[in-house]
């Protein structure tokens, strides 16, 4: 669609330009939450840390007296004092938690369409986490109504319209969502953009191989030109996974709500104040204060420096996603980042899975500049799987080959860990021979044995062809058995 233009793109992740009326928003990116009850950091002030869009919540606006005669009056942006795109939620948090809203969804949608909302969304009903099936299709079928009637609302906008896809826990519900969001958008002719709901709980929890598993569903339906945006994912260290697995947006309460408890952000985890006595940034707010300065302050005081610094790490780590993705470098950031927990390691590793890997695949960028290998996780990349049905297919001329593991004796092909037989003259291409690798000998035993099943299916492929294999001892040791047509040398 025209409101959303993929400039870059890396694993499933992409940089991006979405359009909105107030101005072009680069992806991935975060929006804050501002609460308009609450004088707390403005919008106006988020543009230090690097927002382009924050998000609030228009229910509240609405049952506000004071509140909503100013946003009817001069708009939402008047309200929050701002010329950031505004993206306005509609009372479904409050649907979730209180299980009932003083507003229909017709009367939601024309509010924040007269208010001036960059992002408007519909009452989407988002059903909790493991749900019965027969429940959540009824809350779904709901939901589908309420984004049709939402869309036909804006036919004639230049505003977004969010068309959420909901479905609890059930892969299959949350592709037809995803179907169903898709031809609301084309029959409509609206901007929209898709936001996967009820995933907080999920987050809350660290289910994050049933984030994971819900995004992919999603992905493997959503065409390439629908912008994605994880509604309630706002701590650092799953926007590297996230990204990689095509999300492009995120909002954040958490920059807020885990300052109030003294809760630290960091890439790598959550830290209470009380257990730090270094602060680990070069933030402003690290750079002036030590934790004890923090922990003597008054509360309110505290929980600002804390939030601010909360949203300086946030919007440091959206632009090493970006910079990463710029790189074709997005494998190896991620890769890096799930170290901090397991149930990230868990969720990364979904990528194993055929059907997923396939989706990788088929979206991750073909040509890079390097493959950099940092541990087991590397042998998922589509480049590993591209490099052995790729090679397997080349036409060889002549009768006999060699294969050796030596790069400095001359041989036809070489063994590579991870990667398997490589021809000599792509010794110098991407991407085995661009790629950064441990010695066989130090690497795990996981990437060898994918090297020699691609060497086996390799030497398969090729049956009435004869190979002469010179091999190190750790090579030689991984290999059970060879097909008649390779001969083991000394």
């Amino acid at each position: 669609m025209e409101h959303f233009e993929i400039t870059h793109r890396d694993a499933m992740g992409r940089i991006a330009r979405l359009e909105t009326p107030h101005g072009v928003v680069e992806t991935p990116t975060l929006m804050p939450v501002i609460n308009p009850n609450i004088d707390f950091i403005s919008a106006e002030e988020m543009k230090k840390f690097g927002t382009e869009v924050v998000i609030t919540n228009s229910y509240i606006v609405y049952r506000t007296g004071r509140l909503r005669e100013i946003a009817l009056q001069k708009g939402i942006h008047a309200l929050l004092d701002t010329d950031l795109a505004v993206m306005t939620d509609s009372g479904s948090y409050q649907l979730m938690v209180y299980g009932d809203v003083e507003v229909n969804n017709k009367e939601i949608v024309e509010f924040q369409k007269a208010i001036g909302s960059d992002i408007a969304v519909p009452l989407d009903i988002p059903t909790p986490p493991d749900s019965a099936i027969t429940f959540a299709e009824e809350d779904l079928r709901t939901t589908l109504e309420r984004e049709k009637e939402a869309a036909e609302l804006f036919t004639s906008e230049k505003s977004l319209i969010a068309l959420p896809i909901q479905g609890s826990t059930h892969p299959e519900l949350r592709r037809r969502a995803a179907e169903k969001a898709v031809e609301v958008a084309e029959e409509t002719g609206v901007r929209a953009v898709f936001p996967v709901g009820a995933i907080v709980p999920l987050l809350d929890t660290y289910r994050l191989t049933d984030v994971a598993r819900i995004i992919l569903e999603v992905k493997s339906v959503l065409p390439a030109w629908a912008p994605v945006h994880l509604f309630g994912a706002g701590h650092p260290m799953f926007f590297a996974v996230a990204v990689a697995l095509g999300c492009d947006l995120f909002d954040s309460a958490a920059y807020a709500l885990y300052a109030k408890d003294d809760r630290y952000l960091t890439p790598y985890g959550t830290k209470k104040l009380e257990e730090l006595q270094y602060l680990p940034c070069n933030c402003p707010v690290c750079s002036e204060y030590t934790p004890e300065e923090l922990r003597k302050m008054e509360r309110g005081e505290r929980r600002r420096l804390i939030a601010e610094h909360n949203l300086y790490v946030s919007f440091e780590e959206i632009r090493t996603v970006k910079q990463a993705i710029k790189e074709n470098a997005l494998f190896e950031l991620v890769e890096n980042r799930i170290r901090s927990h397991p149930h990230l390691i868990g969720a990364w590793r979904l990528l194993k899975e055929e059907k997923y890997a396939g989706l990788m695949e088929l979206l991750d960028a073909g040509i890079k500049q390097t493959f950099f290998y940092t541990g087991i996780e590397s042998l998922y990349r589509p480049a590993v799987v591209r490099h052995a049905e790729r090679i397997k297919r080349i036409e060889l001329e002549g009768d006999e080959f060699t294969i050796s593991t030596n790069l400095l004796e001359n041989a036809d092909f070489y063994l590579r860990p991870a990667f398997g037989v490589v021809p000599a003259e792509l010794m110098e291409s991407y991407p085995a021979g661009h790629a950064e690798i441990p010695p066989a000998e130090f690497i795990e035993d996981e990437a060898l044995k994918v090297a020699v099943k691609n060497l086996i299916d390799f030497l398969e492929f090729h049956r009435d062809k004869k190979f002469r294999l010179k091999l190190d001892d750790i090579w030689k040791q991984s290999i059970e058995k060879l097909p008649s047509n390779a001969l083991l040398i000394e």
